[in-house]
């Protein structure tokens, strides 16, 4: 299939109050710019908190960047077929449709609400890794969100790389 996802992992040196420690969905990365999903940040609400007309729903929002807080993106594992969502791979859809979460979370799946999104400018994203902020972790399954604990995808993910997160020197590779 040759189709992965790429999560962009927070490199331990990577300090700050927005993305140190972080671990996100790359969705998007060309010419224009960057932007992705944090997937291991959880908001302090719950769906339904978020969500008054969703009851039942006491599972945790994620936060997934500054950029647009009121913007909402659900991932999911099963498609269902609906306009307005997006095949990432097997087992992970993406949409930022009302409609589709509604549907969604009628359909009784897992699922994650997240709000905002990270965003780079063009080049930016190239020049934060070459400088050793990000590592980039791809993998060809969606497991990682869905089998991996939130506080331990991070390390998980480096782990993923061989890397024991206190073994990489901070700076970025030199040419």
């Amino acid at each position: 299939m040759g189709r992965a996802l790429t999560f962009l992992v927070a490199s331990p040196h990577l300090h700050g109050a927005v993305f140190g420690g972080t671990v996100i969905l790359l969705l998007e990365h060309d010419l224009g710019g960057a932007m992705g999903l944090i997937v291991n940040a959880p908001a302090p609400q719950t769906v339904s908190e978020l969500m008054p007309d969703a009851p039942g729903q006491d599972i945790p929002a994620w936060m997934g960047g500054p950029v647009d807080p009121s913007l909402g993106w659900c991932l999911y594992p099963d498609p269902l077929g609906l306009d307005g969502e997006m095949r990432l791979l097997d087992g992970l859809n993406v949409t930022s449709s009302l409609d589709v979460l509604r549907a969604v979370m009628a359909s009784g799946q897992r699922y994650m609400l997240v709000l905002g999104y990270a965003g780079w400018r063009a080049g930016q994203l190239t020049e934060e890794a070459r400088a050793g902020a990000w590592v980039w972790v791809e993998q060809d399954t969606p497991e990682l969100l869905w089998d991996v604990p939130a506080e331990d995808r991070w390390a998980e993910a480096l782990r993923r790389l061989g890397v024991t997160p206190g073994a990489i020197m901070p700076g970025g590779a030199e040419a």
